[in-house]
């Protein structure tokens, strides 16, 4: 089985000077764990968790305690937080490939690129472990 068959296709990205803010509203309202930063041009510059973003929000916003500072951090761009050169795949990577990256790198999501690194894709270990479950 190869990671084309089980990577999830429509991927939300956002780009190098999005802000916090603006990713924080995202993982809101959405039910996935992993934001793709690419440049203007499709490139796969980063990646983004939930937990990268809770690590950089003041733990005051939103309390009586809240600062200018606690709202001016919601300002970060993408790029200050995001993990660079994220560990890729291909979609002609096996899928058992795929799972020993994982856990060899020690990640939670693996981007799927071309081989000019636009983004094609992403899989997570949950795609991982559901694929194997319905063989």
């Amino acid at each position: 089985m190869k990671v084309e068959e089980i990577m999830t296709r429509r991927v939300v990205t956002v780009e190098m000077d999005d802000s916090l803010a603006t990713i924080r509203e995202i993982f809101d309202n959405v039910k996935f764990h992993h934001i793709l930063v690419v440049s203007r041009d499709g490139q796969l510059r980063g990646v983004i968790s939930d937990r990268d973003v809770l690590k950089h929000l003041s733990p005051f916003l939103g309390t009586p305690s809240e600062q200018t500072r606690d709202t001016t951090l919601l300002r970060k761009p993408a790029h200050q937080i995001m993990t660079r050169k994220p560990v890729t795949a291909t979609p002609q990577t096996p899928v058992t490939k795929a799972a020993h990256i994982f856990i060899h790198d020690k990640i939670s999501c693996l981007p799927v690129t071309d081989a000019e690194g636009k983004v094609l894709g992403i899989i997570t270990w949950r795609d991982i472990l559901r694929a194997c479950l319905n063989r």
